[in-house]
């Protein structure tokens, strides 16, 4: 009998050597590799997807014929534009996010109101029993969700190969075990072994497959790294575990935008759609208070309202503070440094503190005027008034800059009921400002805006 193969993995991104190693090479991780046995000693014909298909030859690009195939639009209306329309036929989408966040309840929920469609539920982590409690909890009942609680592979594909479902979902991908490994479940070979078969199966079936998985306490996928190129589409579901609000994120995308996000609510009966983002992202105030702005950014093609908080006052302790959530704490420096410079706010000796309200994480260069705006504010504590909102970027010299999609950013400020904007002059060329309700002010650099609204 042929002795079993083995090799050394490292567990966080999948780097394999013939002999254990301290540290990674790839990775630079310590204590990382474990002993895997990578090829059987006996196989006994398993049972995985096979086609039917011809095999395939060479063929001139001109001589393909492409036709665009529908997508599966859901009732879930923040999904489809996070996959950039809906599912793909065929595609393989690979969900991440951390323990308890709310993934087997978004996908459970997702195949219950797949109404018209044949959804087979594999889940690896939970009972039959305990897919329905949540399934009551949601209040969603379907006669197309089927449920099978499995972790072979080999039997998910036998069920798949009798059931024929039109979506399948498997929950999770590190609980799946195929008979070609014998390491355990979850471990680097296993988890790209059973993307593979799924993958293989995703691609000739045609049948949309989505796979849940866990995340390392880095916040990245679990297992290797390789498993994000195998799929067809990356989300990430994320959220503080002490609010309601989730985000669902475009990390990878072959098939649509990936600066795409949806937004939902977490109730006691599932998820809910925020179709108006701002709601969230704007808090409610009895009085205006200094120190805050309301700038104008864009996700993807989504323009979304956001409000900045900032905190200024006399450093007491020394060195002063410098803290930013949800906003680049360099970037932060930079328009600190040009107040100081251009505009002649003594600020090197005041603590700053910036927050982005909603937990956001904002990379949009056309929220730097809120974020000045609201910084003088609290330096001199003046309120700026709540229908005033902002979208320009703020350059080393104290000019104003232009942004792009300047006509979504006004259009939604002049949705949401804001009485004026605050624009770069160059963004106003060949815009037509009398279409407009809201008022729209062009200016070319900062101080402009202070004697304006500082006064």
């Amino acid at each position: 009998m042929a002795k079993a193969k083995t090799a050394y993995f490292c567990q966080e991104c999948g780097h394999n050597s013939p002999k254990w190693l301290g540290k990674c090479p790839s990775c630079g991780e310590w204590n990382t590799f474990v002993e895997e046995i990578v090829e059987k000693e006996d196989k006994k014909n398993p049972v995985v997807w096979k086609s039917v298909s011809l095999a395939s030859r060479p063929k001139a690009i001109a001589e393909i014929q492409y036709e665009e195939e529908p997508r599966i639009r859901t009732v879930d209306q923040e999904l489809n534009r996070v996959l950039g329309g809906g599912i793909v036929q065929g595609s393989l989408v690979l969900i991440g996010g951390e323990p308890g966040i709310g993934k087997s309840t978004l996908m459970l929920q997702i195949a219950l109101t797949l109404s018209d469609k044949r959804v087979l539920y594999v889940s690896g982590e939970e009972s039959e029993q305990q897919i329905k409690m949540r399934a009551e909890r949601l209040e969603t009942k379907s006669q197309h969700c089927f449920i099978l609680t499995e972790t072979s592979t080999q039997n998910v594909f036998k069920q798949v190969e009798e059931f024929q479902p039109d979506v399948l979902i498997l929950d999770s991908i590190q609980t799946m075990q195929s008979p070609l490994i014998e390491s355990a479940a979850g471990s680097v070979s296993q988890v790209r072994q059973c993307t593979a078969e799924v993958m293989k199966y995703a691609k000739e079936s045609g049948v949309p497959v989505f796979l849940i998985g866990h995340i390392t306490k880095d916040g990245s996928l679990a297992g290797p790294k390789v498993l994000e190129h195998m799929v067809d589409t990356v989300l990430q579901f994320e959220g503080d575990r002490h609010t309601t609000y989730r985000i669902l994120r475009t990390v990878k995308n072959r098939f649509g935008s990936t600066s795409e996000l949806g937004i939902y609510e977490m109730l006691g009966t599932g998820l809910r759609q925020v179709t108006n983002p701002s709601e969230i992202l704007i808090s409610q105030r009895d009085e205006p208070l200094s120190g805050i702005a309301i700038g104008s950014m864009m996700e993807g093609n989504r323009p979304l309202k956001i409000e900045i908080q900032s905190l200024v006052s006399v450093a007491n302790y020394g060195t002063p503070q410098r803290s930013s959530t949800g906003f680049d704490s360099k970037r932060l420096q930079m328009l600190l440094a040009v107040l100081e410079k251009r505009g002649g706010f003594r600020l090197g000796i005041q603590d700053v503190f910036l927050n982005v309200a909603g937990g956001l994480k904002v990379e949009d260069p056309a929220i730097d005027l809120a974020v000045v705006t609201s910084i003088v504010s609290s330096y001199e504590d003046i309120a700026i008034p709540d229908s005033i909102c902002f979208a320009a970027e703020v350059g080393l010299g104290g000019e104003v800059r232009a942004v792009n999609r300047i006509e979504s950013r006004i259009a939604e400020a002049e949705k949401l009921g804001f009485k004026r904007i605050y624009v770069s002059k160059y963004n106003t060329k060949g815009l037509h400002l009398d279409e407009y309700r809201i008022k729209i002010s062009p200016v070319a650099r900062l101080d402009e805006i202070f004697a304006e609204l500082l006064v």
